[in-house]
C-alpha cells in the first residue's frame, strides 16, 4: 500500500491545462480527489469525473472554501490569470489570501475536533531571477508564490520555466512559430537562457511534493536537464520534427508588448495569452538549485528532445488531454443563461433556421461535432476569418484556437473563438463565444425530429449591453442571411452526402416552416 493511499489531495484549477492532467496522476497513486470549480459542468465530460468529488465554489469570493478543504490532507492551489485584465494581480493575491485563511481555519477547528485537516498547500509557481525586474504576470505568480509561504499552513511552491507538452501554451508557441517561419526576424529574449520542463516531469514531482516531511515551508526550482537559449530550442524543434534549420536574426526592437502581437499573429495562442510567456523570456529562467531532486532522491527528467517528441506524438494520436485553452476565458459570471425560463437580463436577440435533413439523427450528429477547427464553420470562410481578425485586433482570443480533438467535444472545451457550454451527445451543442463583444452571445446546434424526421436546428442568441450592443446587432443583421444561412445548409448538406454512404443524393435542403 502506498503512502498515499486513502489521502484526499484537493485540486483547484482542474478544468485547466496542468490541474485537468494532475488529476488523472493522482488518482493513479492512490489518493482520492476532490475538485473545486466555479462551474463543476465544465469537468462533467473528463474521463476521471466519476473517480472524484466535486464542489462549487470559488478562491476570490470563498464560496465552497471550507467545504472543498475540509478533511483534506493536501491542497493543490493552481489558479492564476493568464489573460490579463486591469485587476489580475488584485484578483490573484485575494484568491491566495483567501485561500491560506481558509485553510488555516480549517485545519485550526480540524484540530480542535481530533480530525484531520489541511496539512500542506502546494503551488506551481514561475522560474524566475531574484531582484530583477519582473513583469507584472511573473510579479503576481511570485507574490502568490509568497502569500501561501506566509500563510498559516505550510506550503511548497514549485517553480518552473517554459513547460513542454501537447497543448501547452509554451509549446504552441514553439510549435507554431517554428514550423510556420522558416525565416524569422525576433526580439533580444531569445537569447535569453531557458531550463525547459517536460509536462510529465512537473506532473509527477507535483505528486511527489507531499512526499516532503511534514512542516516543509520553502520554494523548489524544477527544470529540465538542458539549458538552452529560446533561439536553440526553435533549431532543436526543427530538427526534431524533420524541418529545415531555421534563419533567426535577432532585433533589438520588438518590445514585449509588440512580440506578444507578434506571435499572435504567427500562432493560435492570443497576444493577451502570449504577453505574459513573452515577458517570461525577458529574463534568463534557470534553476538555481535542485533541492528537490535530492529530498525526494527523483533526478530523472525527460531531455528536451524526448519531450518535444512526445508531446508530437500525443498530437499525432489525437490524445491531448487538456491544452492551454481549457481555462475559461473571463466572462461576465452574472450573465444569464439562454436556457432560463424566464429571461432575466432584457433583451435577448435570436437568428433561428431550421432545416429538414435525408439523413440519420447520428450523421447529422457526426457533422455537429466535427464543427470548426480544421472543418471551418461550413458557412462563408471570409467573414468568419475576418470577425477572427478583428477579434484578435482587439484584445480577443483570435480564430485559431483550433479543438482539443478533430472529432470529440467534451462540456468546457474551446472551439476557436467560442467554448462549448453545454453538450447533450446526439441532440445539442451549445456554444458561448469568447470573442469580445458588447454583450454574451451563443450559438446553438440541435439535432430534432418532426413526423419521423430529423431536423436540423440552429439559433444564434445575443443579450446586448447597452446601446452599443443594440448598435451591433442591427449592424451584423444583414449578414445573418449569408453567414448563418449557408451554415444551416452546409451541414445539412453534409449530413446528407455522409449519410448517403456513396450512394446518389440530390443534396438538397429544405426549410422547415
Amino acid at each position: 500500500m502506498s503512502a498515499a493511499e486513502g489521502r484526499l489531495a484537493l485540486v483547484t484549477g482542474a478544468s485547466g491545462y496542468i490541474g485537468g492532467r494532475l488529476v488523472p496522476e493522482l488518482l493513479a497513486a492512490g489518493y482520492r480527489v476532490r475538485c473545486l470549480a466555479r462551474t463543476p459542468n465544465k469537468l462533467r465530460d473528463h474521463p476521471w469525473r466519476d473517480r472524484v468529488e466535486v464542489v462549487q465554489g470559488d478562491v476570490v469570493s470563498g464560496e465552497g472554501l471550507a467545504e472543498a478543504l475540509a478533511g483534506v490532507d493536501v491542497a493543490y492551489y493552481l489558479v492564476h490569470s493568464m489573460s490579463g485584465g486591469s485587476d489580475f494581480v488584485r484578483t490573484d493575491a485575494e484568491g491566495a489570501e483567501r485561500f491560506a485563511a481558509t485553510a488555516g481555519e480549517v485545519a485550526a477547528r480540524a484540530a480542535g475536533e481530533g480530525k484531520a485537516g489541511p496539512g500542506r498547500i502546494v503551488y506551481l509557481g514561475g522560474l524566475a531571477p531574484e531582484n530583477a525586474d519582473l513583469s507584472e504576470h511573473m510579479a503576481s505568480r511570485t507574490e502568490v508564490g509568497r502569500i501561501l509561504l506566509d500563510g498559516p499552513v505550510p506550503a511548497v511552491v514549485l517553480r518552473a520555466a517554459v513547460i513542454l507538452g501537447s497543448g501547452s501554451a509554451s509549446f504552441e508557441m514553439l510549435r507554431h512559430l517554428t514550423e510556420r517561419l522558416p525565416a524569422m526576424t525576433t526580439p533580444r529574449w531569445v537569447r535569453s537562457r531557458v531550463q525547459p520542463i517536460a509536462v510529465r516531469d512537473v506532473l509527477r514531482l507535483l505528486v511527489r511534493a507531499d512526499e516532503l516531511p511534514e512542516g516543509t515551508n520553502r520554494t523548489f526550482d524544477i527544470g529540465g536537464p538542458e539549458v538552452l537559449s529560446y533561439a536553440e530550442m526553435i533549431q532543436r524543434f526543427a530538427a526534431v520534427a524533420g524541418l529545415a534549420r531555421r534563419l533567426i536574426v535577432p532585433v533589438p526592437v520588438l518590445s514585449p508588448g509588440l512580440s506578444s502581437l507578434w506571435v499572435g499573429l504567427i500562432t493560435p495562442v492570443p497576444p493577451s495569452v502570449a504577453r505574459p510567456l513573452v515577458e517570461s523570456l525577458r529574463h534568463d529562467s534557470v534553476a538555481g538549485e535542485d533541492d528537490l531532486a535530492r529530498a525526494l532522491d527523483d533526478h530523472d527528467r525527460i531531455g528536451f528532445d524526448e519531450a518535444l517528441r512526445l508531446a508530437l506524438r500525443r498530437i499525432d494520436e489525437d490524445r491531448v488531454d487538456t491544452r492551454w485553452s481549457s481555462a475559461a476565458w473571463p466572462s461576465a459570471p452574472s450573465d444569464p443563461l439562454p436556457t432560463d425560463p424566464a429571461w432575466a437580463g432584457g433583451s435577448l436577440y435570436t437568428d433561428r433556421r431550421a432545416r429538414y435533413v435525408d439523413a440519420s439523427p447520428e450523421s447529422l450528429w457526426r457533422v455537429i461535432e466535427g464543427i470548426g477547427g480544421e472543418r471551418g464553420w461550413y458557412s462563408w470562410p471570409l467573414a468568419w476569418a475576418a470577425r477572427g481578425w478583428i477579434d484578435l485586433a482587439v484584445g480577443g482570443v483570435g480564430p485559431r484556437r483550433g479543438r482539443r480533438d478533430p472529432e470529440r467535444l467534451r462540456s468546457g472545451d474551446s472551439l476557436d473563438f467560442w467554448r462549448v457550454e453545454e453538450i447533450v451527445p446526439g441532440e445539442l451543442l451549445r456554444l458561448r463565444a469568447e470573442m469580445r463583444l458588447p454583450g454574451p452571445a451563443w450559438l446553438e446546434l440541435r439535432v430534432g425530429n418532426r413526423d419521423g424526421r430529423t431536423v436540423y436546428c440552429q439559433q444564434a442568441l445575443f443579450h446586448p449591453r447597452g446601446l452599443l450592443g443594440h448598435l451591433y446587432w442591427k449592424a451584423v443583421t444583414p449578414f445573418h442571411g449569408v453567414v448563418f444561412g449557408s451554415m444551416a445548409d452546409n451541414i445539412t448538406a453534409r449530413a446528407e452526402a455522409d449519410s448517403a454512404d456513396g450512394a446518389e443524393t440530390d443534396g438538397g435542403v429544405r426549410a422547415v416552416a
